[in-house]
């Protein structure tokens, strides 16, 4: 028994009229020790169809003025209620969908709140709680088992709570089952802003933080293996290496090192080789000259062969090099000449133990001297390469290490802070750093997966906004195509991804149409609110319609986890554990105007 509401009156299509009893429309009712909650907008009825429930929520109310009695000089009005089925109560579990309709003359009943609790709540959530119902004020627990066998989707305006949702779900997570997930998986998170760095998630026993920064040589490193730095889909994504022209001509430079790479100190017997092939050719390049001047600037302890080779000149009516010494012309194709003058500087070259990123210099500018002298390569195609390789080194070997992996690599959580690095910096590496964990995930895994990988991006905008014009099309192609397929075909190896942004319609319309659940915070841009309308099917009008003034950390949960969806105000984390980005708090930094 419950406390009896209304009548059914109409019933058309998934539409269903109630004419409400006088007394439906208080706010708290109390039947048997049992709480229940009045009839509004979101709530919750059931109607009595034969033997089983089916449950409604409340789409609207009004006053049928069609309808109305006299009573005496007073005109009484019909109030009547909105519904729509969304599943019913079979065996005492709620089952969503809509399988059965109510008939007119069905009686319409509250239902009490461990009833409304248990369609939202998952018998086997094992206390997955992370916040309470939004208007109805009780804790709810939600499906962690389809949750995180998903790709979720965090969105919300600065300031409407999506960070602390975000650390809430893993912090509870780890909390929870901490044990039993960490031999088992790996969580790593790309932080922007460096929020996660500190006691957020979990314990410091199972947490690796690597502290990026561009600013100087004091940082940490991301440590890739050597077999994976000499890549030319690697090097590609570093250094943008167009498709057609400059990643082939990476591959010959990778293919040449792999050839020779078994046999001592080749790489100075090649460029020794090189530089002397170049100066005494009879048949001079002067694009080959202008590289060999840059190459031997970049060699450790050349600085005399740098000089020498700078003073060389082209004689155009002799169509040779030259160069001046103490007031005499030297040529360098003169074999005297050149054994007096440079062969002793170029047999002190030596290139034993160049760092990764030195090498690949030194490498590529062998490769295209070689290339523009047997005529394999357009000079001007390939030094907009070298140029990026010279501006960008400096700065990619102070956060990439090229080597073998530390033993700290099967961290529960790995969080990599972005925050001390520069934006061009931002852009290329995380695509290096999601690429390196997936495909090693992916070499080891088996079928079905029995270890999963969670990538967790917060900020994602950043790195999967398609709105971008510093780059190349063909660069923020591929950039998008790699995150689009871990999206789609990560799950096959239990690769899964979790974004957060505070602008969803800039990311890719792929990877947000690609996710499974949802949390919406507040959103009130209409290009977000139109994607999210197109995007996501389980979002139905009426949550919809509350994004824009929902209070700050509540949201809209819904997707394939979820039978319907939820307004749910997510509890706040402690101040040790919420993540850095609390707003500022100008009474404690101004002070008051009596101070």
């Amino acid at each position: 028994m419950s406390i009896q509401i209304g009548e059914v009156v109409a019933v058309m299509g998934v539409e269903v009229s109630v004419r409400a009893f006088e007394n439906s429309n208080h706010e708290t009712h109390f039947f048997n020790g049992k709480k229940f909650k009045g009839i509004s907008i979101r709530e919750f009825v059931s109607i009595s169809h034969g033997f089983r429930e089916i449950v409604c929520t409340v789409e609207g109310e009004y006053l049928d003025e069609r309808n109305f009695e006299l009573e005496a000089s007073e005109k009484l009005f019909t109030r009547k209620l909105k519904l729509r089925p969304i599943g019913y109560i079979e065996d005492d579990a709620f089952k969503d969908g809509i399988k059965y309709l109510p008939k007119i003359g069905d009686i319409a009943t509250l239902l009490s709140e461990q009833q409304v609790g248990s369609i939202f709540e998952s018998k086997s959530s094992d206390g997955y709680i992370i916040g309470k119902l939004l208007k109805e004020d009780l804790p709810i627990a939600l499906p962690w088992q389809k949750l995180f066998n998903s790709h979720l989707g965090i969105f919300g305006n600065t300031g409407s709570g999506k960070s602390n949702t975000l650390t809430k779900l893993f912090t509870v997570l780890f909390a929870n089952k901490l044990n039993s997930i960490a031999s088992h998986s790996k969580f790593v998170v790309l932080d922007f802003n460096g929020e996660y760095t500190g006691d957020q998630l979990v314990g410091a026993d199972h947490k690796k933080v690597v502290r990026l920064t561009t600013r100087n040589a004091e940082g940490d490193r991301f440590k890739i293996h050597d077999d994976e730095f000499w890549d030319a889909e690697t090097l590609g994504i570093l250094f943008q290496a167009t498709t057609n022209t400059q990643k082939p001509f990476l591959r010959r430079t990778i293919s040449g090192r792999a050839r020779f790479i078994d046999v001592p100190d080749s790489l100075t017997h090649y460029a020794r080789a090189t530089i002397r092939r170049v100066l005494c050719s009879t048949d001079p390049s002067v694009e080959a000259l202008e590289q060999v001047k840059s190459l031997v600037r970049q060699m450790p302890d050349a600085e005399n062969l740098a000089e020498l080779v700078g003073k060389v000149g082209w004689n155009n009516t002799n169509r040779s090099f030259y160069l001046i010494i103490d007031g005499q012309t030297r040529y360098p194709d003169n074999e005297a000449h050149f054994g007096a003058i440079f062969e002793p500087q170029i047999s002190r070259i030596d290139l034993q133990n160049l760092s990764g990123f030195t090498e690949l210099q030194v490498r590529a500018s062998l490769q295209l001297i070689n290339d523009v002298q047997f005529g394999s390569a357009q000079y001007e195609h390939i030094q907009p390469l070298l140029r990026r390789i010279d501006s960008l080194k400096e700065e990619f070997s102070r956060v990439i290490s090229v080597g073998e992996l530390a033993d700290d690599e099967d961290r529960l959580v790995t969080v990599i802070s972005l925050r001390e690095c520069k934006q061009d910096v931002k852009k290329i590496l995380p695509i290096l750093i999601a690429k390196h964990f997936y495909e090693q995930h992916r070499s080891v895994v088996t079928s079905p997966p029995s270890t999963t990988l969670h990538l967790i991006v917060d900020e994602a905008h950043n790195i999967l906004s398609q709105q971008s014009n510093r780059e190349a099309e063909s660069w923020k192609d591929y950039r998008l195509e790699l995150f689009e397929e871990i999206i789609k075909e990560g799950r096959k190896f239990g690769v899964f991804l979790t974004i957060a942004s505070q602008r969803p319609a800039d990311i890719s319309p792929t990877i947000v149409s690609q996710l499974h659940n949802y949390f919406i915070h507040r959103l009130v841009n209409d290009r977000d609110l139109a994607l999210l309308e197109n995007t996501i099917s389980t979002l139905d009008s009426l949550s919809r319609g509350q994004i824009p003034t929902l209070p700050q950390g509540a949201c809209v949960v819904t997707g394939t986890s979820f039978d319907i969806p939820m307004l749910m105000q997510v509890d706040k984390l402690p101040k040790e554990q919420e993540p850095a980005s609390s707003d500022v708090n100008l009474v404690d930094l101004w002070g008051s105007d009596d101070d």
